[in-house]
């Protein structure tokens, strides 16, 4: 179910009929379709929206419209509702952004803004995309997501911004760099001529050049007032007299005016202004429900309003939908609860009804976001509750995050006390947006709420919503106990038909059995989730449940079906750039790598680091990204790299506190050890971190193959008694190295012939290749008497071109007539930096932080004692480093 997208919100107002010629405007706002931004700010009623409006329909450009409400505070929507405006230029644009940003973990807004722009490059045509009423928004997020996106324009894109206040954008650093056309109150306002010609041939009236003059000066040009002024002045028998009485404050005068318009109408249109006040946005059949009254049409009656120039602005062709301007709406709006105290002395009632009643309307029509928007209004909590669970999918899941949580936050103690599952779905929407201080709070408030409650069942499943969520809250801290343990009282308590919950917490008791090494009941969990979750129609759980699926499918070395549900995960998540696509890309990178296809493997490697760095640093994917990429340099010849990538990867696993990460970081850091020879190092590695087969390697390199196969048989026996297939083919596989070191050559290949028979069906190939000419020995002594030839044929093909590869590599470095002489990676910075290369272009072609590549650069200037690129480089070619 998608989020409805109100079209009016999206349609470009057409010019009004005889307005005021600006010429001088016009060619400002032609001049800046040169630059990225356009923006026009000033106080209400300048005539902001008009002249925008005139300017496109002269053919400026082709042109996209956003009318923004507060609605649009919520990051989520904001940016469903900008990629809806682009789609009307071109359907297609953000088809995928759509789908991500309504998805119930939505990425972050790069990654969604990067996903849109690489869309948007794709548009071929200059065009224009307008946001008007910028000034309704107060969200930090907002302004952040519209910060990337100026500072990211494609050139073909133009962004205007109407606003009554300067957006929290950096306005001064688009101005230095010419990026920014300002058009502001002082370029707004009428001047005399404009004003004569407003006054006179505009609105009809027959003023003096003296009355125009002093009208002009009273407003000060204000397009707004001089509008309220001619609308008194109509009928008024001495406008001179009536020019002259205007004293006071600018806004002493709009409020005359205003009240002066608004009590010259009957009394039934003014009632029907005052009560749908309320409305952002009015159209005959809501209006009706609103006021409920049949001896009038509302939509006749919004029809009279726009013929009268009451203020009202029709926002499609068909005047179906309407808006107040928005001054008149708060003047409405004051005067509705003043009229109503009153008259019956409970203005909160009676108000609340108006909301209530529009609240059914919106729903009636399926557009739950606004109807819960006039519940919380009305402060009607149960239908704002219910509104907000929402037809099958919450509100929440449909851009409606920040308006929900900030209705929770704004109810009392006391009501959120009344009702307990307020605090649960308080506590699952910080879950949701990605929040953890405040969850454990609010679920104890949900069950101190709960006490003395009667054992029902709609208690006892709030009870399992409440473990639910404190299952998932110890899965962003790896707590496999305290998962199992709230998991399964989750189940216990939750209702047989809340199977979206029930999905959830299979699934986190899933990842427990899996992080406890328990891999068969873990599938057993998965697939239960899987057939929850479908029934429940939830398709992220499904997701979740799948990716873990292919998880166990790759431990029992079942690499072809694995890699099929990996590539499963990818289909469903479409072009959602979520952490879970960079999981199943590293995946994929992995059995890639097994496979020996080293460049797709790469590929995948990249797609999943890319990913995993549009994410918060603090999540683990990215030292796995690193590992498994340090991994192929070290299978590419590439020791520098590797090394570097491992200390990268070690350092963040510990600032991040993954403990439970540092031991691959740690396996991957024993072989390029080994390799360099520093035994030592690499004997310190495994021992400190309790790595079996590490452990074994180093009893080998140290010529104590004795020891290595003592390590190994313990293991052995540990792996197969848990069943884990993959350790167990590992150790096999050292095993039969150990032995062929330890002078049993039978014996090895006996057990060599085990391994490949198991190897076999998942096509496994670096697992052996990787063991280096031990292993190619092994092989070639198995092929001598015959034993499966093609498989075994194969792997020898691949060792000898590794052979080739490593004698190509093998070149010494340059001499360096240094005192301190470069290192193997400093070296290759040095080279890219030859070639021209930024450090963001360094930083991701050697998978390097920003910041460490800068940081080689200070090394290099240090060492070759210059300031700056150009004068290493040069400094470089003198000393025949390059």
């Amino acid at each position: 179910m998608s989020t409805p997208i109100l079209a009016t919100k999206l349609y470009i107002p057409p010019p009004r009929p005889h307005v005021v010629s600006r010429p001088r405007l016009l060619e400002r706002l032609n001049e800046g379709l040169h630059r990225k931004l356009i923006l026009i700010s000033a106080p209400a009623g300048f005539g902001k929206t008009t002249l925008v409006s005139q300017w496109l329909a002269g053919g400026a450009r082709p042109a996209a419209w956003l009318s923004l409400d507060e609605g649009e505070n919520d990051l989520t929507r904001f940016l469903t509702y900008l990629v809806a405006a682009v789609q009307t230029l071109a359907a297609t644009i953000g088809a995928g952004v759509v789908s991500a940003l309504l998805s119930p973990q939505p990425p972050p807004p790069a990654s969604i803004l990067t996903a849109l722009l690489n869309d948007l490059t794709t548009i071929s045509d200059q065009f224009v995309l307008v946001l008007d009423d910028y000034h309704l928004l107060d969200a930090k997020a907002v302004d952040q997501a519209l910060t990337y996106l100026v500072e990211h324009l494609p050139p073909q894109m133009h962004l205007v911004i109407v606003t009554r206040e300067d957006p929290q954008l950096p306005l001064a650093r688009l101005r230095a760099r010419g990026h920014l056309t300002e058009v502001r109150a002082v370029d707004l306002r009428f001047t005399p001529s404009e004003a004569a010609a407003f006054l006179n041939q505009v609105m009809g009236l027959t003023l003096s050049a003296e009355d125009i003059a002093a009208l002009e000066r009273r407003t000060e040009g204000w397009i707004a007032g001089l509008q309220f002024a001619a609308l008194s002045l109509q009928g008024q028998p001495d406008a001179t007299s009536f020019i002259r009485s205007f004293t006071g404050s600018h806004h002493f005068v709009l409020d005359y005016l205003v009240e002066e318009v608004l009590g010259q109408q009957p009394e039934r249109i003014q009632t029907f202004l005052l009560r749908t006040s309320i409305l952002d946005r009015l159209c005959g059949p809501l209006c009706d429900a609103v006021l409920l009254d049949a001896s009038a049409s509302g939509q006749a009656t919004l029809e009279y309003l726009e013929h009268a120039n009451l203020f009202i602005i029709p926002l499609d062709n068909e005047r179906c939908w309407y808006r107040y301007h928005q001054l008149f709406a708060d003047l409405l709006r004051l005067r509705l609860h003043q009229s109503i105290a009153s008259s019956t002395g409970d203005e909160g009632k009676s108000i609340a009804e108006l909301h209530i009643r529009a609240s059914q309307w919106y729903e009636d029509h399926d557009l739950e976001i606004e109807a819960f928007h006039h519940a919380a209004a009305a402060h009607d909590v149960e239908r704002a509750e219910r509104l907000m669970e929402g037809e099958g999918i919450p509100l929440h899941f449909r851009g409606a995050v920040a308006p929900v949580l900030h209705w929770l936050e704004s109810l009392p103690k006391a009501v959120l006390d009344t009702r307990p599952s307020l605090w649960v779905r308080y506590a699952s929407l910080l879950l949701v947006n990605g929040q953890t201080t405040g969850v454990e709070e609010k679920l104890q408030a949900a069950e101190a709420a709960l006490q003395g409650s009667e054992p029902d069942d709609m208690t006892r499943d709030l009870v399992g919503q409440i473990a639910a969520d404190r299952a998932t809250l110890a899965l962003t801290q790896y707590e496999a106990e305290t998962m199992l343990a709230q998991s399964r009282r989750a189940l216990e308590y939750l209702h047989p038909d809340n199977l979206a919950v029930r999905a959830t917490a299979h699934w986190t008791l899933g990842v427990a059995y899996f992080l406890q090494g328990d891999r068969a009941r873990a599938r057993r969990a998965y697939t239960e989730t899987i057939a929850l979750s479908q029934a429940a129609g939830e398709s992220f759980t499904t997701i979740l449940a799948t990716l873990g699926l292919g998880n166990i499918q790759e431990a029992d070395n079942q690499l072809s079906l694995a890699a099929e549900t990996y590539r499963r995960v990818l289909q469903l998540l479409g072009d959602q750039p979520l952490p879970l696509a960079s999981e199943a890309h590293l995946a994929l990178a992995r059995i890639c790598y097994e496979w020996n296809d080293l460049e797709a493997a790469l590929a995948h490697g990249r797609q999943s680091l890319q990913l995993a760095r549009q994410f918060d640093r603090a999540i683990d994917r990215f030292v796995l990204c690193e590992v498994l990429l340090a991994r192929l340099q070290l299978a590419q010849g590439d020791v520098a790299g590797a090394a570097a990538l491992l200390a990268e990867a070690g350092q963040s696993a510990r600032q991040h506190n993954f403990v439970d990460r540092l031991p691959e970081v740690a396996a991957a850091q024993v072989l390029l050890l080994l390799g360099q020879g520093n035994l030592a190092a690499a004997a310190h590695l495994a021992q400190m971190h309790e790595l079996p087969i590490s452990q074994a390697r180093v009893h080998l390199a140290q010529g104590d193959p004795s020891a290595a196969l003592a390590m190994l048989s313990s293991w052995r026996e540990q792996v197969e008694a848990r069943g884990w297939q993959d350790e167990r083919l590992k150790v096999m596989v050292l095993q039969a190295v150990a032995l062929r070191a330890h002078g049993e050559q039978d014996q090895a290949v006996h057990l060599l012939c085990d391994a490949l028979s198991l190897a076999e069906p998942g096509g496994f190939i670096r697992l052996f290749v990787d063991e280096g000419r031990p292993m190619a020995h092994l092989l070639s002594e198995a092929a001598a008497i015959g034993l499966m030839p093609d498989y075994i044929g194969k792997l020898l093909s691949v060792c000898e071109a590794e052979q080739q590869k490593s004698e190509n590599n093998s070149y010494p470095p340059p001499a360096q007539p240094l005192i301190e002489p470069l290192s193997q990676r400093e070296l290759e910075v040095l080279h890219l930096m030859a070639q021209g290369l930024s450090n963001q272009e360094m930083s991701e072609r050697l998978f390097l932080a920003l910041s460490t590549v800068k940081g080689h650069n200070r090394n290099i200037f240090g060492k070759l004692q210059v300031q700056r690129r150009t004068e290493a480089v040069a400094r470089a070619r003198e000393l025949g480093l390059l």
